[in-house]
């Protein structure tokens, strides 16, 4: 039997306020020409504000430069072109702020400045040196991909035009930074799909049948943080406490899925590619069709899940546990809006071969609580519209 490996070693900064350490945080990583990584809609915020000041005005033996055209699902371009940036400012780090989108492009683009000319989607097929990285600090402004504590990054590939997953321990950021007041922007129908991103990841990863019990307890704990916080957050955006305790619940959410994921990913990111569907939305909108199908197959699978939702679920049966806890989730995910159906969204009928061939090809369904075949993604993905 081969050694499974625990690691957790991102060093995060927690707390309103706690931007404004980050000018001495990179004075320690030797930073002094960093290139920020962000999408447009974020250089309108109060966020990207409040970064641009911390940072200051160029001069004074440190100069900063921006890419801010990461698409809302990056695709291969926006590495390309933030790698190109990197290397022609001389830029000796990055700072990613915003979604995931930014914190997956901006961790990209150090892989292509330290290959000019190889193709990203090499990264996926052949052995590289993966070292000699530049210093990567993630700033999130949502709480949802926890792509801030990740070793992956997911983009869009030119060549297959479908989301592809890098992954090695070299993509970790050198520093988090998860201040809360950086997030009282974010529109209520946002937080709501960001969270509940959040809360997939850690059912998800806690139902993952591999072993790993580290990242069983995060997961659960991280649900126990997502269904206290994410109701408050989405009906008082400015709610610091609600706030932070989501994006910590985010965090664990990514830290909980090292341990993998299961269909729901598999469903959510062919609509993301083929339909433009935002992430956390179509989690949503998959979660309890996946859900009730694992616990017909596996009972007993969620009871855990709804104690740690506040639920009395210790005692009565398996199928008892699961369809209180299956019930809850539902209702929560109603009370956020999102109880609706994916055809709300464009995605009809005709379209669901296409996703099914893609859904089938994702690794995440081969670690789901329950093997699964095509057919059956196809079935959930008709049950969902």
């Amino acid at each position: 039997m081969s050694a499974i490996q625990f690691s957790f070693p991102t060093p995060t900064l927690f707390g309103a306020g706690c931007l404004s350490e980050l000018p001495a945080r990179l004075a320690r990583l030797n930073v002094r020409r960093p290139l920020v990584v962000t999408d447009p809609g974020l250089v309108k915020t109060a966020a990207f504000a409040a970064l641009a000041e911390t940072l200051g005005a160029s001069g004074q033996g440190r100069d900063w430069f921006l890419y801010s055209g990461v698409h809302p699902n990056p695709v291969e371009s926006d590495v390309v072109e933030a790698a190109a940036l990197l290397r022609e400012s001389a830029c000796d780090g990055v700072i990613a702020i915003g979604g995931g989108s930014p914190l997956d492009a901006g961790k990209a683009a150090r892989l292509l400045a330290r290959h000019p000319g190889f193709p990203l989607a090499k990264f996926y097929e052949q052995p590289a040196d993966w070292t000699g990285l530049l210093p990567f600090i993630a700033i999130p402004t949502t709480a949802g991909t926890g792509s801030e504590v990740g070793r992956s990054s997911v983009i869009t590939l030119d060549a297959t035009h479908r989301k592809a997953v890098l992954f090695h321990p070299e993509l970790l950021a050198r520093l988090v930074i998860l201040d809360p007041a950086l997030t009282t922007g974010l529109p209520p129908g946002l937080t709501a799909a960001t969270g509940a991103d959040a809360l997939t990841h850690c059912i998800e990863s806690y139902t993952c049948p591999a072993f790993h019990p580290m990242c069983d307890g995060i997961a659960l704990e991280g649900v126990r943080l997502v269904i206290d916080a994410l109701p408050r957050a989405f009906r008082d955006g400015s709610d610091l406490d609600a706030r932070g305790r989501m994006l910590v619940a985010a965090a664990m959410g990514a830290v909980a899925f090292q341990k993998d994921l299961g269909t729901v990913h598999s469903l959510a990111h062919p609509l993301s590619t083929l339909c433009g569907m935002h992430h956390g939305l179509a989690n949503a909108l998959c979660l309890v069709a996946v859900m009730k199908w694992n616990a017909k197959r596996k009972a007993g699978l969620y009871r855990r899940v709804g104690i740690a939702c506040g639920l009395d679920v210790i005692g009565g049966s398996d199928a008892d546990a699961d369809q209180l806890t299956i019930a809850f989730i539902a209702r929560f995910l109603a009370d956020l809006g999102l109880n609706r159906r994916l055809g709300e969204f464009g995605v009809t009928a005709d379209r669901v071969d296409a996703l099914t061939a893609q859904a089938w090809e994702d690794p995440c369904h081969r670690t789901n609580a329950v093997p699964m075949t095509a057919p059956d993604l196809r079935e959930l993905y008709l049950e969902c519209i």
